[in-house]
Formats: C-alpha cells, structure tokens, sequence
C-alpha cells in the first residue's frame, strides 16, 4: 500500500470508509429506477426520477446544478443515430465550485443499464438491490450506478471531514452511453468541461488511458426466391438464388480479416486488444420452403485510436472493412450483377490519454493508498470518458469500483468493500488533484 500523504488524508479515509450505509443505501435507490437502454422511439423509463435524486444530494452540498433536455439529434450525423429524442431523459450536470487556485476535475458517469432479461433467470429482482455474502445484486449495480453513488459520497465525506477543495468539480451523469453515447455528446455541446475527468466504469480499480471505437455494418446480400423444394436451374437461366448460401462467402473474409488484423503491425498498441469484427445479427428468409430473397447480417468492428482519420473518424477502417469483403465476394459472378448492399450506423470514435498524464498517476496512486494497487490499462470497448477527451477536450481517464466482467450478466454484481474503497479512493483523488483550500 502507498502511504497516505498527511494526518488529514488518513482521517479522510478512515472516514469513507465507516460510510457504507450512505453509499449502499444511494445505490439501492438507483438500481429501483429503470433506466435500461431503450430503442428510439420508445418512452422513457425512470432516467428523470434518478437523475432527481442525484440533483437533491448535489444541491445539499452546494452545487449549482443544470438538469436539461437536449434537442433530438438530427439526421445524417456519422456518430449519432437519426432523430433520437431526449424527451424525459435529462442529462445533469453540477458544478461544485472551489475556493480557487486549484485544478477542475470531471466526474461522469452513464446512468443507462442494459436490459434485465431475461428476467426469470435472475436469483433475485433486478430492480432491487439485494446483497448476498458482501455482494450488492442488481441491474446497473456494476456498470455503473455503483460508480455514480461512490463518486458522489465520495464528495458527501469531504464535506463532512470540512475540506474545501481548492479546484471546481464538475458532475455529469447522462443516458444513452450503452447504446449510441449520445448523451455525453450532448453534455460536451452544453459546455460540460474541465482539467481533467474520471469515469467511473467498474475498472477494478485499473485506470484506463485508452478503448477502442466501433462501426456497426449492415450488409444485405441480395438472393432470388424459388421453390425450395424444386431443382433450380442455373442463375443465368432464371433459377433461384440462395442469400443464406452467398452469406459464407461474406463470413470467411470477415474470418480472415480478423486474420490480418492481428498480426498487422498497425493494429498493436500497448493497452487494447487489435481491431476485430464480429458477426453479431443475421435476418435471412421469408418462407420455409421458399429460397431466401435476401439476407442480411449486421457486424461490430472495434478500431483503435491510431486508426481515425484527419477529421477524427473511423472512414479509414470503413473503407477497408467494405473494400476488403467486396473483394472477397468478387470470385462469384453473382455479385458482380448484384452487388452487396452497405448500411453504416453510428461511428463510435476512441480515445486515449497519454499514460504520463498527470491524472493517470493520481488515480493508480489513490487506489494503492487505500490497498488497491492498479494498473494502468485500456478496455476493449468503448465509454463516455472517450467523447470527453477527444470531443470535449477534457482528458477523461477510467477508474471505479467493480468488475467489469460482472457488468451485462444475470446477477449482476458490485462488491460492498469495493464501493467503500472507492469512495475513499476518490475523495483522495479529489483531494490531490484539485487541491485543498487554505
């Protein structure tokens, strides 16, 4: 374990740590709001009523607070889907402000989870948080509402240890990062900036410097219906076309593409995994005894940093992915007279912070001075801290509470201690980054 830097930090965090009551008590009362991702065009769930409740705790600390809605997004963005409303679903952000001379730091968080289904697998109600041998059980309880209510008791124990801090804090918690990020967009267009952010994801205690983006293609092969049940004759002639068939053909380049990904030089980098696509949906056929008319599969393609273009998108990667697969086909004359179809939905873009960066050596150090040492490192995925770093121009690091291999599950999961750890992990790193008031 680091050692604590002074009598003041290990009162602070002898103190977190006697508040897990506070910090448990917080998340019970966001894991009973649902506020799973929704599709566009469904209504909103309880993403108000959750945001509500962190407004009433930041305002008793003093915070000026800014609860908006944003405009829909409109059509034709690369990184955001078409005509999402935010009717219902505000986006908050606080600013808690310091007594001046010291550095500002973002706290952000995502308050959206994935779906609790299927629900009759769950042991017990995922909308309400259930502790089972130190284990806090509910949807969003990893990733990440057990970040949010650390981060905020966090703020709750220095105002009650009476520490000021020097530098501004800023709070953003906003919707929609599982399925487009089209909340931390709007947050960064509202003005949402500082010095430096933390996210806090369920890292376990990692800081991530870096993740990974994504492009989502929809290829649709194009076949022609006949009998199923009748000999065909050749195309040429009129005979029908099998889509599901052609569809191999498509598989085996995403296969090798994943291939040359890896063993390509430019696909390494020293915190994420290389580039891969995945097939991940296939709708194929209309009629069980009729030779589909179409088929079309839908793939995630994770890049990396290094590979956005000059104006800060994945084009680069899109015309390698559309130009390598088309190449592929080519070798049956069927494409050539029917061509695939291409649909690219949002372009999710990465990030990375220097891993000498002044906030990464705070997070690991604040961890290990409360027993958690670790790592510096990336996440396969993609988050929020990413459209802040990149878009925001305020460099936004990971660290939280948690695994991340218990986020999306049945059961899901954050540990009691962790949360204590956290709270007292962050109040230090506030501490040491934003300074404290004399």
């Amino acid at each position: 374990m680091t050692e604590l830097r002074s009598a003041l930090e290990e009162h602070v965090v002898q103190y977190a740590r006697g508040v897990r009551a506070d910090v448990v008590g917080l998340l019970a009362e966001l894991v009973a709001c649902d506020t799973t991702a929704r599709a566009a065009g469904e209504p909103p769930r309880d993403e108000e009523e959750l945001q509500r409740i962190l407004v009433r705790r930041l305002e008793a600390l003093g915070a000026e607070t800014d609860l908006w809605e944003p405009p829909s997004t409109g059509s034709g963005s690369r990184h955001l889907p078409d005509d999402l409303t935010f009717e219902g679903r505000p986006q908050l952000a606080a600013r808690l402000r310091g007594a001046g001379g010291g550095r500002s730091l973002l706290l952000n968080g995502h308050i959206d989870a994935v779906s609790a289904e299927p629900r009759e697998l769950w042991t017990s109600d995922p909308f309400r948080l259930t502790e089972r041998d130190g284990r806090l059980h509910g949807r969003g309880a990893a990733d990440m509402k057990g970040g949010l209510a650390s981060m905020l008791v966090a703020l709750e124990t220095l105002r009650r240890c009476d520490i000021r801090l020097a530098g501004d804090v800023l709070w953003c918690s906003v919707t929609d990062e599982e399925s487009s990020g089209a909340g931390g967009f709007a947050a960064v267009d509202h003005g949402v900036k500082a010095d430096a952010g933390i996210c806090a994801e369920p890292t376990d205690f990692d800081v991530w410097v870096a993740c990974r983006g994504s492009l989502t293609p929809v290829i649709t092969i194009s076949g022609r219906p006949g009998h199923a049940e009748m000999v065909q004759p050749h195309w040429r002639a009129g005979g029908a076309v099998n889509a599901i068939d052609k569809l191999r053909l498509v598989l085996d380049a995403i296969a090798r593409l994943n291939d040359e990904w890896r063993g390509r030089p430019d696909h390494r980098h020293p915190y994420v995994s290389p580039g891969t696509i995945v097939p991940t949906v296939v709708h194929g056929g209309e009629w069980e005894i009729t030779y589909p008319a179409s088929c079309t599969l839908t793939c995630e393609a994770m890049y990396l940093p290094t590979h956005l273009d000059e104006d800060g998108t994945g084009r680069r990667v899109e015309a390698e992915v559309k130009d390598w697969i088309e190449r592929a086909v080519a070798v049956d004359p069927w494409f050539a007279e029917h061509p695939l179809k291409w649909f690219w939905d949002c372009d999710v873009v990465p990030a990375e912070v220097p891993d000498d960066h002044p906030v990464v050596a705070e997070g690991v150090a604040a961890g290990a001075a409360v027993g958690r040492a670790g790592s510096i490192t990336g996440f396969d995925s993609w988050h929020d801290g990413a459209t802040f770093t990149r878009r925001g121009g305020t460099p936004t690091v990971c660290f939280g509470p948690g695994l991340g291999s218990t986020a999306h599950t049945v059961d899901e999961w954050v540990s009691a201690d962790d949360l204590a750890d956290h709270v007292a992990a962050t109040a230090l790193l506030l501490m040491r980054w934003c300074g404290i008031a004399t």
